[in-house]
């Protein structure tokens, strides 16, 4: 794992920021951590869950190369590449750590000298408007970013509330200024992703519009406000459209200068502001909303009235302080809080507020509806965050996660398919991954008494989103007990997954006296036998004719049969049962080696090559850290005569994959679950079956915590002995009483209370 430092003026900041009070939780939260391939975050500016996402574009990659697909634009997932020397403006949506995008809405660039509308490329920025930039002049905290624009000598500032951008331009003395509003720019971006784009020019300081694109969403519109803090002298626009067969009687004007009503597939926009002198600054505000230009003008006005761009910097950073506060730890390393807080800042942007300030939202179904005792969510990635990021949640965000839960229910009710979602953002279904895993954030609310809603129709939801023989080989799994891979792909994974999701359906029924469908998904949730193969102790593609597939290698990670993992890792993958698990692959005494190799053995380069999302920095041995589906591994042996291995494998992971600086995370943070796993991880347990109301011990990395679990309660963690070598945990008391196993109820955890850890160096082996 490389070990980049920050930039001198960011270790500048932390220095300063040393000095101030232990409470001050926002200085050890660094958003340009995992901002280097890997890692696919964005170092922006962006308050807890908020709408905007306010950040720099360093390039405009297309999506598609001579009508394939382009494996660099992998790479810009979040719009951000740390190597890249230019930055070509600020957009205001971004996701954080996806394996895959969109977004990337309304760019933003202020420029000085003759007007240039167009980018260019990066290897001659001149050509265009984008800027040459250095690190040493970048600046990231959360809710603020400030960059300078060295081509331009532009000092940029940004920050946000919770639906508008803010922006601060500085300009140096000039002839000419100008702002680009680019409507064109996005992030997976081909020409044709533009279905429309409208805008009007209200007034020399006021602009709305919106913006309708495809791709990953395949119907996503979204409406702005753009208020600027000084007229514009004029303005302008080019149209980028291909020459089409009737544009109607619009050709008469001059639609590129000054006019005020425009509509097109490919716009950009430019604001002139004339000459300036050196100290003066433009500053602007831009409003997002899902519904109309109408709730993104009321969204303006009601999150940013005014211009103190301090004002809102503070407020925003005041919102992240109260966030942040939900959980304190203690530590005498700088180190240890600044791991902590930065994954605590990741978990908290990745999952979106969905609504304009007065409830309404666009749905599923493409109309407007009011959210009516809840606030609406998107950027559902759930095949990654079901594991622990709502688990964490439903611990120290219990409010937000019912929210989150009945926008998935919302979304049920909205679907032609009647589905929970999969992976939705922005009032779309985009139906990548496998499995059903809404169904773990509904049934582990209800599991752990956290679901203010109708709770039986939740489980119905589930139910029916569960019995949809059409999906993705779900009739074959009901009929056969597994998904044959000669009818569907991703067969083991998907066996496994289908299986781990239907536990979770008996235990939300089990909860709500619902007998029937219990044992209906009780039995289901055996179903991961199915697909192992005992001759060879691993999880195995299995044909229709009930055969096993020949061709088979446990290593690589390219195999059609699974997803994100190989057959090492996924065989490993039954939550719900790991003591079924083991007795299947023959007992302790050949399950704790098997384990063991996990970590041990050498995973040669051929078996990934050819896997964009896995690296060498991601692996230890043959665990793949940086995707989930062995995020629950080291935590197995707590299921064996040995749980002591547990505790070295997650002190270990902890010290290999997570790190300050731009290469900081050791593989996508997926909206959040890296940095959840690392955040339970660090505490000293970790939700390994989300709805079975257990936590499974492991070793804690600080030296103790508070966490508000709500209702004014707190959960109180206290390690004594705590050291680099002192990885053992040697004895755990739950409210005073000595746990005899390696487990915590989450209920207790939910109510408050305390867990004394007392470590060693040493296995504790009774």
């Amino acid at each position: 794992m490389k070990h980049f430092l920050l930039a001198p003026n960011l270790l500048l900041a932390c220095a300063a920021a040393a000095q101030t009070t232990p409470e001050n939780l926002v200085q050890y939260a660094h958003p340009l951590v995992g901002t280097a391939r890997m890692g696919h975050t964005y170092p922006g500016a962006t308050v807890p869950f908020g709408a905007v996402q306010l950040s720099p574009d360093t390039d405009t990659i297309s999506y598609e190369l001579n009508g394939k697909y382009n494996p660099e634009v992998y790479s810009y997932c979040a719009g951000y590449q740390y190597k890249d020397p230019t930055i070509v403006g600020f957009s205001h949506t971004h996701f954080n750590g996806t394996g895959h995008s969109d977004l990337g809405d309304f760019l933003v660039m202020p420029t000085t000298g003759p007007l240039q509308l167009n980018p260019g490329p990066a290897d001659k920025p001149s050509s265009g408007y984008r800027s040459a930039y250095s690190h040493a002049t970048e600046v990231a905290e959360p809710a603020y970013y400030k960059v300078r624009l060295a081509d331009h000598d532009i000092l940029a500032e940004l920050t946000a509330t919770t639906r508008v951008g803010v922006h601060q331009y500085t300009f140096p003395q000039a002839d000419q200024s100008h702002i680009i509003l680019d409507l064109m720019a996005g992030i997976y971006n081909y020409p044709d992703k533009n279905v429309w784009t409208f805008v009007r020019v209200e007034n020399d300081s006021l602009v709305t519009g919106y913006r309708q694109t495809n791709g990953w969403g395949r119907t996503r519109t979204v409406y702005f406000a753009l208020s600027f803090s000084r007229p514009f002298k004029t303005y302008g626009s080019r149209n980028y459209d291909k020459k089409e067969a009737y544009r109607g009687f619009w050709g008469r004007f001059d639609q590129a200068h000054n006019w005020p009503d425009l509509a097109g597939h490919q716009l950009r926009l430019h604001f002139d502001f004339g000459a300036m002198q050196a100290g003066d600054k433009v500053k602007l505000k831009l409003a997002l909303s899902p519904v109309s230009t109408a709730g993104a003008l009321a969204n303006l006005r009601a999150e940013a009235p005014g211009w103190n761009f301090a004002d809102y910097r503070q407020k925003g950073q005041a919102q992240w302080q109260q966030e942040l506060s939900k959980i304190t730890v203690s530590s005498p390393r700088r180190v240890d809080k600044e791991n902590f807080y930065t994954a605590m800042y990741h978990a908290f942007i990745g999952t979106t507020i969905y609504q304009d300030v007065d409830g309404q939202y666009r749905g599923l179904d493409q109309n407007i509806h009011t959210a009516k005792g809840f606030t609406n969510y998107t950027s559902f990635s759930l095949w990654d965050t079901y594991r622990a990021l709502h688990p964490l949640y439903n611990l120290v965000q219990p409010q937000r996660n019912a929210d989150m839960a009945q926008s998935m229910l919302a979304h049920f009710d909205q679907s032609a398919e009647h589905m929970l979602p999969v992976w939705s953002h922005y009032a779309n279904e985009n139906w990548c991954m496998i499995g059903y895993h809404s169904v773990p954030v509904l049934c582990d609310a209800i599991v752990l008494g956290n679901a203010p809603f109708d709770q039986n129709h939740a489980l119905d939801a589930c139910v029916t989103t569960a019995r949809q023989r059409w999906y993705d080989g779900l009739g074959e799994y009901m009929t056969r007990g597994y998904v044959p891979e000669d009818k569907s792909g991703a067969s083991v994974s998907k066996t496994l997954e289908y299986a781990f999701d239907d536990y979770c359906i008996a235990q939300a029924a089990k909860k709500l006296g619902r007998p029937d469908i219990e044992k209906e998904f009780r039995q289901r949730a055996t179903n991961w036998q199915n697909v192992y193969d005992a001759r060879i102790g691993f999880m195995r593609p299995r044909l229709a004719d009930g055969t096993f597939r020949a061709k088979f290698d446990v290593l690589t990670t390219s195999d059609p049969a699974y997803i994100e993992g190989n057959a090492w890792n996924y065989s490993l993958y039954v939550p719900h049962d790991p003591a079924a698990l083991i007795a299947k692959m023959g007992g302790n005494k050949r399950f704790v080696p098997h384990l063991d190799s996990l970590f041990t053995i050498h995973l040669p380069d051929k078996f990934f090559a050819e896997t964009e999302d896995i690296t060498r920095d991601g692996i230890i041995g043959n665990y793949v850290h940086g995707n989930e589906p062995a995020h629950h591994a080291a935590y197995l042996y707590n299921w064996t005569n040995q749980p002591w291995k547990t505790q070295p494998r997650i002190r270990m992971i902890l010290n290999k994959m997570y790190h300050q600086g731009p290469d900081g995370l050791g593989g996508n943070d997926d909206c959040g679950q890296l940095s959840a796993w690392y955040i339970f991880s660090a505490l000293g347990f970790y939700p390994v079956a989300p709805a079975s109301g257990e936590y499974a011990l492991g070793s804690p990395a600080v030296h103790g915590a508070t966490l508000q679990v709500g209702e004014g309660k707190q959960f109180v963690i206290t390690v004594k002995n705590q050291s680099d070598k002192n990885v053992y945990v040697q004895s755990a008391r739950l409210n005073g009483k000595l746990l005899a196993r390696p487990f915590l109820p989450v209920s207790e955890v939910r109510q408050g209370g305390t867990l004394e850890f007392v470590m060693g160096s040493r296995p504790a082996r009774k």
